[in-house]
C-alpha cells in the first residue's frame, strides 16, 4: 500500500485523548482504583479526586462544585436536562421550546416528549443557522416550562446568542438549556452570565476520553434522576463513579480552557485560510454557517454537482479524515437537518464536507487537503451529466 499521510479533520465527532490525560488516568485503573463511595481508608484518594474534578470543571464555567452532576456523556445530559424539567414541571406547564438545528440528543428526547403529551415548538433558524431573541420572545406561552437551544452547532459551527435568548427565558420565568457539547472548553462560557440553568457537555470532545460527560444543574433547579439505581452524585444519579474517565475529563478541561485563547487564535487562523483557499480555487463551493459567529475550528462548505459520500470516500483513499451533512453513510438518502434548516435545497446540501480542527493541525496539512479537494472535486465532476448541462447553459 502506497504510504500516505494521515490528516485529522474530524475533531467535532471526537478528539485524540491528551498525554497528560492518559497519565492522569492511569492510577485509577491501578493502584486508585477503589470505589469513591466506600468507607474505608484506602477509598479516600480516590474521593478526593471526584471532589477535585468537580471542582476543575465548575472552574471553568463560573459555577459552584456542587452543580456539577457526572454523566456517561452529551446525550445522557440532554436526555436528563430536557425530560427532567418535563416531568418535575408537567403541572405547571407542557410547553418546551428548541430550535430545528438540535443535536439528535435533543430532537429525538423532545419527540419522545411530545409522545407523552407535551408540546413542543421547533424555532426556525436564519440562513446562518442564528436563532434569535425576538423569534424565542413570540414563541414562549404562560405554559412554557423550558427553552433548550445549543450554544454552537456541531455542523455548522454557528455560535447561538445563549445570553440573550437565556435573558428572555429567564425574563418569563423559563428554565433555559444548552447544549454546549461543542462549545464547552472552545469558546469562553460563563453559566451566569449567560443566563444558563442547565448545560450539558461531553469530555471527548476537548481531548478528554469518552464515555464521560456532565451536567451543570443550578443551585434550586429540581430535577427528578434520570438513572435510578444508587446514592451517587447527590442521590441524582445511579451508577458507580468512572473514576479515570472523570479524572481525565477533568484534566483535558483545565489544559482546555486554560490554553483555549491560545487554540483559538491558532485554530481561526488556519480555518480561515482553508475557506479562503476553497472559495478562490474551487468553483461553486458555498461556506455554511455564520462567517464570524462561528467556533473556532469549524469549516462546512458544499460544492455544487456532487455527492458528499463519494466526496468521504476519496478523501480517505488520500489519508484526510472529514465527515459530511448528508447522511449518505449511515444509510439514509436524506442529507443534513441542518443544512435544510438554513435553507439549502437538497442537491446543493447533498455535496457538503465539515473539517473540524484542532490545535494538532498544521498549515502544511491544509494545503495537502486542498490540493486533494481541488482534484477529488474536478473528478467528480467530471462524471456528473448536471455538472456538463450547467456548464454549457453558462
Amino acid at each position: 500500500m502506497e504510504n500516505r499521510p494521515f490528516i485529522y479533520l474530524d475533531n467535532a465527532a471526537t478528539t485524540s485523548v491528551r498525554p497528560e490525560v492518559l497519565t492522569a488516568m492511569e492510577p485509577f485503573f491501578k493502584e486508585s482504583y477503589a470505589n469513591p463511595a466506600s468507607i474505608y481508608q484506602f477509598a479516600q484518594n480516590t474521593h478526593k479526586m471526584l471532589d477535585e474534578s468537580r471542582e476543575t470543571i465548575a472552574n471553568c464555567l463560573g459555577a459552584k462544585p456542587q452543580e456539577i452532576y457526572f454523566t456517561g456523556g452529551g446525550s445522557e445530559g440532554d436526555n436528563w436536562a430536557i425530560k427532567g424539567v418535563a416531568y418535575a414541571l408537567k403541572d405547571k406547564g407542557k410547553h418546551i421550546i428548541t430550535s430545528k438545528i438540535e443535536h439528535h440528543a435533543v430532537l429525538h428526547t423532545c419527540e419522545f416528549l411530545e409522545q407523552q403529551g407535551f408540546d413542543v415548538t421547533y424555532l426556525d433558524v436564519d440562513e446562518d443557522g442564528l436563532v434569535t431573541p425576538e423569534q424565542l420572545e413570540a414563541a414562549i406561552r404562560p405554559d412554557t416550562i423550558l427553552v433548550t437551544i445549543m450554544a454552537a452547532n456541531n455542523e455548522i459551527g454557528t455560535i447561538e446568542p445563549i445570553r440573550e435568548l437565556g435573558a428572555v427565558a429567564h425574563k418569563h420565568g423559563v428554565l433555559f438549556h444548552t447544549d454546549a457539547v461543542q462549545a464547552f472548553a472552545h469558546i469562553p462560557i460563563s453559566v451566569e452570565e449567560d443566563n444558563i440553568d442547565l448545560l450539558s457537555a461531553s469530555g471527548h470532545k476537548f481531548h478528554g476520553p469518552k464515555g464521560v460527560g456532565f451536567l451543570y444543574i443550578r443551585e434550586g433547579v429540581k430535577l427528578p434522576p434520570l438513572i435510578h439505581g444508587g446514592a451517587q452524585e447527590r442521590s441524582k444519579r445511579g451508577g458507580t463513579h468512572n473514576m479515570p474517565g472523570i479524572v481525565g475529563m477533568a484534566t483535558a478541561a483545565k489544559l482546555a480552557c486554560e490554553q483555549m485563547e491560545k487554540n483559538a487564535e491558532q485554530e481561526k487562523e488556519l480555518r480561515d485560510y482553508l475557506i479562503q483557499r476553497l472559495e478562490q480555487e474551487i468553483p461553486y463551493v458555498k461556506v455554511n454557517g455564520h462567517r464570524t459567529k462561528r467556533l473556532p475550528n469549524n469549516v462546512n462548505v458544499c460544492f455544487r454537482f456532487i455527492e458528499g459520500e463519494s466526496l468521504l470516500i476519496m478523501l480517505d483513499q488520500k489519508g484526510i479524515c472529514g465527515s459530511s451533512g448528508s447522511a449518505c453513510t449511515s444509510g439514509s438518502l436524506d442529507p443534513s437537518h441542518v443544512l435544510l434548516a438554513i435553507g439549502l435545497p437538497h442537491e446543493i446540501a447533498h455535496g457538503s464536507l465539515r473539517m473540524t480542527l484542532s490545535e494538532q493541525n498544521t498549515r502544511e496539512e491544509i494545503d495537502y487537503t486542498v490540493d486533494s479537494l481541488k482534484t477529488i472535486v474536478e473528478t467528480l465532476r467530471s462524471m456528473s451529466p448536471l455538472y456538463e448541462d450547467f456548464v454549457k447553459n453558462n
